[in-house]
């Protein structure tokens, strides 16, 4: 492993800790064969000077929930020292009232809970203190023999510790086994199928020493020619069986979810191992993952439905097993699996998790193969996995996660999204928590929607193949489709029914009323397994109340109202709700450029500001009021409603 150390960088640093600690954090963070995900911590130790103007030695330890790649000042908390070290020597001490002294001992109340490994931190003798959990030393240990190759690699220069659990309990093995311990003589600790803890007077040299100890591991693993990882290419995919996969998974979890298939070819090598079933399912690389993953995968070959509701059985009765006292058990849905010959899905409430999940799994896959060539894959016994996946303080920070947004885990089609409408209700739904898939025939689509929780496709929806593509793209990156707001349309110049074109009554057709057909033909085998799926039509008011000169507009809408009315009987019996919305008089589009709007206000002899609210409330209906009224439409509120339609127009006289 590669020092990323900049001396230069390094020096900035060297009068104040603290921002020499965050230095340093962030070279650990940046390296996920060393952690990942808020994973690892580090502390730095100093002296300060309180209100009574008395020096009392702090120890700043990273905040529990902060990722060490991205950490600030702010994501350590500060502790007084002296109280962590009197902590250590109490005989015993639950980890609810080990939380509440730790921060009854912070000096700013306001900074977050120290780790749950603050105790240990304090209890070793060195300003700067680091932890990881590196990839290729829990790889070794997770091995058969793992303790003698460990001591055969570093010999009696690390304290090698048995696993016990994380928290007051490690800190107090710790403290037992490090009485007579000659510090100075130690240049870190193995913490077995846990990780490593390198410490030192300077920060450079406790990170010189991690990556030492890193790299002797790896270079082990390269020795006993352990480091060949299974590579291959997908036979083929099946979309249209991700969104099957995505559905059971869900009907478990009772939540939408991102469903983030790999297909790189580690994912697709590691699922055509022929012993994938027994190396996949005997645990996690590290014990703190359990709480992203499951004690182990969902296998999937031939019958999806039944391998998911085999492995709902198999957790129920893992939780049955291990539960000694009134535990409350978590969803018996999986969160990642390996399809066989297809790759691995990790399974998110949000694009985040789904990524995170993803990313622990990529690492995890690696190191089992790897310990097999070593011997053989052995993770720890299930009831030490079971104490940590129910452990109070990693629930805690579950629970902390606050209620969801309203569409969290579900994933949409906008269409016509570059502007207008579209673009507000793409926006709009992101901010509920959606995952959202713009598609528009303007390219800037594609710059406006790049993101990991958007995709924004160019695609001419009259055109079969490329609306095909598009779906199939959607499902590809998110696994599935919830949610379709057809809204790409066009309004054609004013034209009395005997000066219409062939050319601009079939462009209207195509563009308003056959292009919103081709993609509701192409969402619906995915829709039939979405999470409360449904299709919303932006139509118009021109159904109720035509005017002249708008022909081939009016009867375009008028036959994609009539559509979606067919579409709600036919679909209804598969859960799918279809509604329709009639806007009017929305200017805040491309359709409507200052100029028209003030040619039109013209003649009908009214001011700009009286034709823009030239309704019943006196009010303009804006892009946002529409995407609003989509948002709630594809909602809770509406959650029992199908073919309705509902305008959205002030209050049109005609209509009325």
């Amino acid at each position: 492993m590669k020092s990323l150390w900049d001396v230069k960088e390094g020096n900035k640093f060297s009068d104040n800790p603290l921002a020499m600690r965050v230095y340093s954090s962030r070279l650990l963070g940046t390296e996920s064969e060393l952690v990942l995900h808020g994973g690892g911590n580090t502390s730095v130790k100093t002296t300060e000077t309180n209100i009574f103007g008395e020096s009392e030695e702090i120890i700043y330890v990273k905040g529990s929930g902060w990722d060490l790649a991205t950490i600030e000042p702010a994501g350590f908390a500060p502790v007084k020292l002296n109280l962590l070290k009197k902590m250590a020597q109490l005989s015993d001490l639950s980890d609810s009232d080990m939380v509440k002294y730790q921060r009854a001992a912070m000096t700013e109340p306001n900074a977050p809970n120290p780790s749950v490994e603050a105790v240990l931190h304090a209890l070793i003798p060195f300003k700067f203190v680091d932890h990881t959990h590196a990839d290729a030393v829990v790889t070794i240990t997770n091995s058969p023999g793992g303790e003698e190759k460990i001591r055969e690699i570093y010999g009696n220069e690390m304290l090698i510790v048995p696993y016990v659990m994380p928290g007051f309990i490690l800190a107090k093995k710790i403290h037992e086994m490090t009485k007579d311990l000659n510090w100075e003589e130690c240049n870190g600790m193995i913490l077995m199928s846990h990780g490593v803890f390198t410490f030192d007077a300077d920060a450079q040299e406790s990170y010189r020493k991690m990556i030492a100890v890193v790299t002797k591991a790896e270079e082990y693993i390269e020795s006993r020619k352990a480091n060949s990882i299974a590579a291959s290419k997908t036979d083929g995919e099946n979309l249209k069986t991700l969104s099957e996969i995505r559905r059971e998974v869900m009907s478990l979890s009772n939540s939408p979810l991102i469903a983030r298939l790999n297909m790189d070819p580690g994912a697709v090598g590691f699922s055509k191992l022929q012993d994938v079933d027994s190396i996949a399912t005997r645990g996690p690389l590290t014990p703190d993952h359990i709480i992203r993953t499951k004690q182990f995968p969902v296998i999937i070959g031939e019958d999806p439905a039944k391998e998911i509701e085999n492995f709902s059985d198999v957790y129920k009765e893992y939780f049955s097993r291990n539960n000694k006292s009134d535990l409350i058990p978590l969803n018996s849905a999986p969160n990642w699996a390996v399809w066989k010959g297809q790759g691995t899905i990790a399974f998110g409430k949000n694009i985040k998790e789904s990524n995170v999940i993803s990313d622990i799994v990529e690492h995890t896959i690696s190191a089992i193969q790897r310990a097999e060539a070593l011997g053989g894959w052995k993770a720890l016994p299930e009831k030490d996995l079971f104490e940590i996946e129910y452990w109070d303080l990693e629930q805690s920070k579950l629970a902390k996660k606050g209620n969801p947004k309203e569409f969290e885990g579900k994933i949409a089609i906008v269409t016509g999204a570059a502007n207008g409408i579209g673009k507000a209700t793409t926006k709009a739904l992101l901010e509920k928590g959606a995952v959202v898939a713009a598609l528009d025939i303007d390219p800037a689509v594609k710059s406006l929607f790049d993101g990991e929780e958007t995709l924004g496709i160019e695609c001419d929806l009259t055109d079969e193949s490329a609306v095909h593509d598009s779906v199939e793209s959607v499902v590809r990156k998110f696994g599935g489709l919830d949610l379709v707001v057809s809204n790409a349309g066009t309004f054609p110049s004013s034209e009395n029914i005997e000066e219409i074109t062939s050319e601009s009554w079939n462009k209207s057709l195509n563009i308003n009323l056959t292009s919103h057909q081709l993609l509701l033909k192409t969402t619906i085998p995915y829709l039939k397994n979405g999470y409360e799926p449904n299709v919303i039509f932006v139509a118009s008011k021109n159904v109720a109340a035509p005017g002249p000169g708008a022909a081939s507009y009016s009867v375009a809408k008028a036959g994609l109202t009539q559509l979606a009315r067919v579409a709600a009987l036919e679909l209804g019996s598969f859960g799918i709700r279809i509604n329709v919305i009639h806007p009017n008089a929305v200017f805040d589009t491309s359709i409507w450029s200052e100029e028209i709007i003030k040619e039109r206000a013209e003649k009908y002899k009214m001011s700009v500001d009286e034709y823009r609210s030239d309704n019943l409330l006196k009010t303009e209906i804006r892009s946002e009021d529409v995407a609003n009224l989509i948002c709630a439409m594809a909602g809770s509120a509406f959650a029992k409603t199908t073919g309705a339609q509902i305008p959205i127009d002030g209050g049109n006289k005609r209509v009325i």
